[in-house]
């Protein structure tokens, strides 16, 4: 950031009075601009056996599978969100069963929130940034070919899970991990 959203003038990157971090503040009129972490809703949305996967038509990770998922809007909560980003990317409806797993990426200021569903109607195709959509069995899915480590620790909680017949919300913290880095060139 270089100029206030407020009043243009040029912005400082220092530690504001009574602040414990660096944020950008206004030379001109004070304003402090704080920059938070990015939320990343989405589903995974589930036919019998078999769960829901799109191939991504866009960078990062371009022609990597992932489960249906972006950033949240303003005014949407994550649930909606989620639903919306599974029309979006997959043509697809789906009734949510609830929040199931949240990832904190503080090395990208991202939080991923994924939400347990089924597909209804089962229906989908390819939005705008899906390649392909598919149904998955769990002895089909990709997993060297997965976008983001976020879907991949989803889908292996879902497999434990389907096999204990409980699917508890789960939180943990992600550390960078390089085989979900993205590609160059």
């Amino acid at each position: 950031m270089n100029y206030c959203a407020q009043c243009a003038a040029p912005v400082d990157h220092r530690i504001p009075e009574g602040d414990d971090r660096p944020r950008f503040v206004c030379q001109g009129c004070g304003q402090i601009h704080y920059q938070n972490p990015r939320i990343i809703t989405g589903a995974l949305l589930t036919a019998g056996e078999q769960v829901l996967l799109c191939r991504r038509a866009i960078e990062p990770r371009k022609g990597y599978w992932t489960l249906p998922a972006g950033f949240m809007e303003n005014g949407e909560g994550a649930d909606a969100g989620a639903l919306r980003e599974s029309w979006e990317e997959a043509e697809a409806r789906g009734t949510l069963a609830g929040l199931y797993t949240a990832f904190s990426l503080p090395h990208i200021n991202q939080l991923y929130l994924f939400f347990r569903g089924t597909l209804d109607p089962v229906a989908f195709a390819p939005g705008p940034e899906s390649l392909e959509v598919a149904l998955f069995a769990p002895e089909a899915i990709p997993w060297e070919a997965l976008a983001f480590r976020a879907v991949e620790k989803t889908l292996r909680y879902w497999l434990e899970d389907r096999a204990a017949g409980h699917f508890p919300t789960r939180h943990e913290t992600l550390e960078p991990d390089r085989r979900f880095a993205p590609r160059n060139g």
